[in-house]
This record gives structure tokens, sequence and C-alpha cells, in this order.
């Protein structure tokens, strides 16, 4: 496309600063939740008619997600060299997402009985509509079994798991095919050689679909504005700001405290991803930035075997907003309805929680689902209280995304450090601002490129 003539002014070096700034996509989304926003409040009927805008846009990157992902850990396994290391990457990815997830729960476990917000409620469990959780009640029959669960990683068929979306299979598919293309050395080579320049392509393809993002966003946004108002936020307040307080202490105690152990800056790193976690906020979906996620780690220094495996797994084992939001209502339930909790009902919370949390990602109104789950395993707290919460459920979400998304790359750079696998001058090059990330770069999609020590 041909360069815009250049027009005389009496401030060009406004005009282009404006134009620069404007052209930013996390500004582009601010302005998008912004617009919604107003709309979703001065014009409800209008609000609620833009959801298809978020949903349409949500599809677009979900139908991606699937060969991104698997093409992106073939293609890791394939240049990885050591499979061993691969199976170590692999259960040290786990023992993390354990440890930190056990921390996120006692985080919400702890301030909930510290701050108390449920208490002075005095809610009648029996003056409460059953009626409004019955829909969940089939759905978290099979949650936290773990049987199931393990049984759900294995698909039907090999294109089954790309029919349905599922991460966990295709992660499965994805680790059995670069396994098998690496033992068979140079046969395999052309098989590998083709997924990666298809993962080049549909990485193409995100560039174009990410520019979409402050539409969605805007349809989103509108559409909670104008369903749920903002009003709720003065009902259940107390439960509101607790949530936001523990999300707080998580990222700077916690996460900070990996990062720096890592040799990184949480501040910097959190900047970094500043788009990808205002489209997760504002579309409600922390898949639909899975995949430039995954880029923009590689993008840092970070080798593909890593990201590959630490990214995709952290979406269903790491959900650190989510674990701090199950432990947190759990007790506000509790306080709400003047429940009395035991040592042994508390511990049966902590391990109910860390099983079903497991569970959450891929369920429609999984955060719910998992709370009805995480209820009917302790039987002095009544399930139908958690009625209480859905009136805030979707302003704890927009944090609770964040949080999870935020979690996961932290996860990734932590497991990076622990096995070495992240070029560290081009890290802090990258967070320092130096190598930009652009969403259509070639670059950011090939893996001899992020094997180069940065030029500052």
């Amino acid at each position: 496309m041909a360069a815009d003539p250049v027009i005389p002014s009496r401030s060009p070096g406004a005009r282009g600063t404006a134009m620069t700034w404007l052209s930013k996509l996390y500004v582009q989304v601010i302005i998008g939740m912004i617009v919604g926003g107003f709309i979703g409040y001065f014009s409800p009927h209008i609000g609620q008619s833009l959801m298809p805008l978020a949903e349409g846009f949500i599809k677009l990157i979900k139908m991606m997600i699937a060969p991104i992902v698997f093409c992106f850990v073939v293609t890791g396994i394939c240049g990885a060299g050591d499979l061993k290391r691969a199976g170590r990457v692999a259960a040290k990815t786990i023992i993390y997402f354990e440890i930190v997830s056990t921390i996120a729960i006692l985080i919400g476990l702890v301030l909930a009985y510290l701050l108390k917000p449920g208490a002075g409620m005095n809610i009648n469990p029996a003056a409460l509509d059953p009626s409004a959780v019955a829909a969940f009640g089939g759905k978290s029959a099979h949650v936290g079994n773990a049987v199931d669960f393990v049984l759900n990683i294995i698909p039907s068929t090999f294109l089954g798991a790309f029919a349905k979306g599922d991460i966990l299979q295709i992660l499965l598919l994805a680790v059995l095919l670069g396994v098998a293309l690496q033992m068979l050395g140079e046969r395999g080579k052309l098989v590998a050689g083709f997924i990666d320049d298809l993962s080049q392509v549909l990485f193409k393809v995100m560039g174009i679909i990410v520019r979409l993002a402050p539409i969605g966003v805007m349809g989103a946004i509108a559409f909670t504005t104008a369903r749920f108002g903002i009003g709720t936020i003065q009902r259940l307040g107390a439960l509101v700001a607790v949530y936001y307080l523990c999300c707080a202490v998580f990222i700077v105690v916690v996460l900070g405290t990996v990062m720096r152990l890592a040799g990184l800056s949480l501040w910097k790193f959190t900047k970094y991803f500043k788009d990808e976690i205002l489209i997760a906020m504002g579309s409600s979906s922390s898949d639909a930035v899975m995949p430039v996620v995954m880029a923009k780690l590689r993008h840092m220094g970070i080798k593909s075997t890593t990201v590959g495996l630490v990214i995709p797994t952290g979406y269903s084992f790491n959900l650190d907003g989510f674990s701090i939001w199950l432990s947190l209502c759990v007790v506000f339930i509790a306080q709400a309805t003047n429940t009395p909790l035991s040592l042994s009902d508390l511990a049966l919370i902590l391990g109910i929680s860390l099983l079903t949390s497991k569970g959450a990602h891929g369920i429609p109104g999984s955060a719910i689902v998992v709370l009805a789950a995480t209820l009917s395993a302790v039987p002095a707290l009544p399930v139908v209280a958690l009625t209480v919460v859905l009136a805030v459920d979707k302003l704890l979400g927009y944090v609770r995304i964040a949080v999870n998304l935020l979690g996961n790359c932290v996860g990734a750079v932590a497991i990076a450090a622990w096995e070495k696998d992240i070029d560290m001058p081009r890290a802090r090059s990258v967070l320092d601002g130096h190598l930009e990330f652009r969403y259509d770069a070639e670059d950011n999609v090939s893996p001899e490129a992020f094997s180069s020590s940065p030029q500052n």
C-alpha cells in the first residue's frame, strides 16, 4: 500500500505522535472498552445486541488455536534434540503449576478469613431460588473425577481432537507426533519442515484476526454493561474488593518473587503483554490470545519446546486467578450463610479445589460449574447459595482471566529459567523495548530467529 502523501501542517510532530499512539493495539482495545461501556450504559438495548461481535471474534481466534498449538509443539519437540529434556520440562511444569496453584488457593482462604467479606450478610439458603443453579448441576457432576479427566485427554480419533478444540488432547497428539518425527531422524525432517512452514502461515492469519480485537472487546463490554450493570458492585462490593486484593497480593508477592528469581522485572514483563491482557479481559476469554502469547514468549528468547509444553498445559493446570476465586467464594458463601467450617472442612476444600480447578478450562460457564462441584463436595455448604456469587461473577471474571494469563506467562519464564532455555540478554532487550514484537512479522514464527543474541 502506498504511503500517505506528506501534507503541510503547523504541528506535524504532534499529528505523527497521535497517529502512532492510536495505531497501538492496546490503545485501540482501551478505546473499544470505553466505547462499549458507554453504549451498554446509555443504550442497554443496543449494548445487548452487540454480543455477536465478541462471539465472532472469539470464534475466529478459537478456530486457529488447535492447529497453531499443534504445529508449535511438534516443531518445538523436533528441534529440541533431546527427548529426555522435553520430558523433564513437562515434569517440572506440572510440579511448578501444582505448587503455585496451591499457594493461590491458600491466599484466597487466608484473606477470606482475615477480612471476612461475607460476614453480616445473614443469607437464608431456604429463601434463595434453586432454579438459578439448576443448569449447573449436571455439568458439575463429572468435574473433579480424576479417572474421567485422564481418559478425556485421549481423543476418540485423531481429527476428533481438532474438531473439539480440546487443548490437552491436541497437546497429547502433538507430543506423540513430535517424538515420532524426531525418532525418524532424516526421514522425519520433511514432515517437520512442512509443519513449520504451516505454522508461519497460521501466524500470518493470526496477525490479521487479532486486529479485530477492539471490535470484539467493544461488543463484549457493551453486552456486559447492559446486561449486568454496575450496581452489582454496591451490593457485593466487599467480595469484589477482597478478590481484587487477593489477586494483587498474589501478583506482587508470588509472581513478583518468581520473576525476580528468574532475573527479570515483573512490571516490564506485564507491560510487554499489556495488549494480550487487555484483549483477554475485554473478550472474557484467555483463549483469544493464546497463540500470540506463545509467539511473544518465543520472541523473548524462550525455546519453542518450553513454550509449547508450558502454555497449553498451563491453560488447564495453572488457573491462578481461578484458584484464588474458588477458595475465596467458598469461604464467602460459608460466612454469608453463617455456616461454620471446621479445619477438616478447610482441608477438604483445599484438596477438592486442587482437583476441580484442573477441569475448569473449556467448560461453558466453567467458574460457576466448578464452584458448584466444590460446594457439593462439602456437605455443610448449601450449593444454592452460589446464586449470590452469580451477581458479580462477571466483575470478578475480568481480573480472574488476567491473573490466569499472567500466571501462565510467568510460569513459562520460570520453567525456561529453571531449564536454562531462555536467552536472558535477548529477554532483557525485548522487555526494555529494544526488540519490538510485530504480529505479522515472519521472524516471530521462525525458530532460527530466536537463536541469536540481541543487538542493542
